[in-house]
């Protein structure tokens, strides 16, 4: 009779590890969409293999208002992830010294990140940096170190690893654009959850943990190298925080490869509605879209007074102030036209005077550059726009 086969060798079933995985989520946490079950769950994976990528994912659980679930979010994640490291207010020294220590890395699950990057916190351009740089494996953080001399040398920290955050509000665009971000909302009254009671559910998701791990030396040789085919339309950046999700999802097969593409078109529209942009790419889209509606040129008091009446815009009070003339030829000034001229305003003939205004065909090459692609029922022209000639 043969020897039993060790465990340690036995082929973990992917696709049922991560239903389970999925479930124990779905246990505690109610998310937004079926989309953001399927991402987290992907995203729980992907923790155990990230030497097998070239970027990582951020995961963000944010919300308008507190009590929305984005702690309990973050503390079922930390059952399944591998060494994760609670952090809040942390420096971005101690993570970025954390990240290198030779014992392991971590997964950092940072709660509050508002307090880090809100609006009464500052910039805190260093762990913005960090958190940048850590999105890819070759991602290191420099910094000044005492020698054996006593002078100082320039050491270059490893940055790469996991992170999920969660928060009020909106991070830094350079964070959200590495992100899957999932927009936590409070509990309606007919929305039932299990209560995480620590001593007795981490327990449960450790031994999940423990298997994902498990499973994660069976995928090397499936992720590894894998290039994952998109869905239309996810590329670049978007593709880049997706493409480890899908790869785990190829690698466990079952119904995770659709169900993986379906999330990732959800989540990846969703981002670019709520993504508004630069201000100046919102000028230019708000230009596009609201004020140049089927007209070829209008001179700028007509764009003034169109744009600062736009609902829902920014433009009658910034800083406290109506965009003004001034600013808008500033604004623009900073894109280009499609002969490599910036674009300024031109003399418009208009019921016989002369006036500066803006010409569409100044502005189509940065519409086609930097805009979201138009809405898909254009809008009808605002009374009065008619062509002036």
């Amino acid at each position: 009779m043969s020897a039993p086969t060790p465990q340690s060798s036995v082929p973990v079933d992917g696709a049922l590890l991560l239903n389970e995985v999925e479930a124990f989520h779905r246990r505690f946490n109610v998310f937004p969409s079926e989309a953001a079950y399927v991402a987290v769950t992907l995203w729980d994976a992907h923790a155990h293999l990230l030497d097998c990528f070239d970027s990582t994912p951020r995961l963000a659980f944010l919300s308008p208002e507190p009590g929305s679930g984005k702690s309990r979010a973050l503390e079922v994640v930390e059952t399944l992830v591998p060494d994760p490291m609670t952090a809040v207010n942390a420096s971005a020294a101690a993570l970025f010294r954390s990240v290198s220590n030779p014992n392991g890395r971590p997964t950092i699950l940072f709660d509050e990140i508002d307090t880090v990057f809100g609006p009464k916190a500052g910039d805190n351009e260093e762990l913005r940096g960090f958190l940048n740089a850590g999105h890819r494996r070759t991602g290191v953080t420099y910094r000044c170190v005492a020698d054996a001399a006593g002078g100082q040398s320039v050491q270059a920290f490893p940055s790469y690893c996991g992170v999920a955050v969660a928060g009020l509000g909106n991070l830094p665009d350079t964070i959200m654009t590495r992100s899957v971000i999932i927009r936590m909302r409070r509990r309606a009254r007919n929305e039932k959850v299990e209560p995480f009671r620590a001593r007795i559910h981490e327990v449960e998701g450790h031994k999940l943990r423990d298997r994902l791990a498990q499973w994660a030396e069976h995928a090397r040789g499936f992720v590894m190298g894998a290039w994952p085919e998109m869905p239309d339309g996810v590329a670049d950046r978007p593709a880049d925080v997706w493409e480890p999700l899908l790869a785990i999802a190829d690698a466990v097969g079952g119904d995770w490869p659709e169900r993986a593409r379906e999330a990732c078109v959800t989540l990846v529209t969703a981002s670019r509605a709520n993504d508004k942009g630069s201000l100046g790419i919102r000028l230019l889209a708000d230009l596009r879209d609201h004020v140049m509606v089927g007209i070829d040129r209008l001179p700028t008091v007509a764009i003034l007074d169109r744009l600062n009446a736009l609902d829902d815009a920014p433009w009658a009070d910034l800083q406290g102030k109506p965009l003004d003339n001034r600013r808008l030829s500033k604004m623009l000034a900073d894109y280009m036209t499609a002969d490599n001229e910036p674009i300024a305003s031109r003399n418009i003939k208009a019921a016989g005077s002369v006036l500066k205004g803006y010409y569409a065909a100044d502005l189509h090459d940065a519409w086609q550059r930097y805009c979201p692609p138009p809405p898909e029922s254009p809008l009808p022209p605002l009374p009065g726009t008619e062509t002036l000639a």
